[in-house]
């Protein structure tokens, strides 16, 4: 098995202030914040609405294959559900914002079967009382909204946190790998075939399922090298 390695960084970003945002595109309706110098994230619509109080940030990078995505998370309360969307693009390579795209504003189908490719982490899944009952991360491939791994969820309930954790994940190839401070979570190794094409590239968003609130911070994506 080969482990990585972290190399360059291709991307630094503190999210500590609107400045830090200011070229991020918000899918759905939210209130942004920063109080304690971390972006805060709540849903501006009331949870009844069910799939369209919920919303997705893009940042507006485009990254390559081969990268660790690394960030503070922090949730402020509960319940409610987190999701890093990552090596996002429209069908046929197409950026994400591409104008030929079916607009997006927040429901979760208009990810997974719209048209835009992509993988997708969920974690903190404290919604339902299925997954607060049982707490697990998936991680999901898109187009279809295909369960390729899952794994045991470290998170505390929000009364046991003491501060934020440092989430990772690692797109090397075809390797998918989710961390929680330094704990292997999740692993995937995509054949490209089962679940369509391997996705290499793209964008990466954050997605809050109301009415969670939460907070992120010190996000940053490094080269991967592999050591045998």
């Amino acid at each position: 098995m080969h482990t990585y390695r972290e190399t360059d960084l291709l991307y630094d970003n503190p999210l500590a202030s609107p400045q830090d945002v200011a070229g991020f595109r918000l899918e759905g309706e939210a209130t942004l914040s920063f109080p304690e110098g971390r972006l805060r994230m709540a849903n501006r619509l009331d949870p009844s609405l069910g799939q369209q109080s919920n919303f997705v940030f893009w940042c507006p990078r485009d990254l390559p294959d081969n990268i660790a995505i690394s960030f503070d998370f922090c949730p402020v309360s509960e319940p409610g559900l987190a999701i890093l969307f990552f090596a996002a693009r429209g069908h046929g390579g197409r950026d994400l914002f591409d104008n030929l795209l079916a607009p997006r504003n927040g429901p979760y189908a208009q990810y997974h079967h719209g048209d835009i490719d992509c993988y997708h982490v969920s974690y903190f899944r404290r919604r339902i009382p299925q997954t607060r009952a049982f707490h697990v991360c998936n991680l999901r491939k898109s187009y279809g909204n295909h369960i390729v791994a899952t794994g045991a969820d470290p998170l505390p309930d929000l009364a046991d946190m003491n501060g934020s954790y440092r989430l990772r994940v690692i797109k090397a190839g075809p390797l998918v790998q989710f961390q929680i401070n330094g704990l292997e979570i999740l692993r995937f190794v995509d054949d490209g075939s089962r679940f369509g094409p391997l996705l290499a590239g793209g964008k990466i968003g954050f997605r809050q399922m109301a009415p969670l609130v939460a907070e992120y911070a010190n996000l940053q994506v490094h080269r991967v090298g592999t050591n045998v």
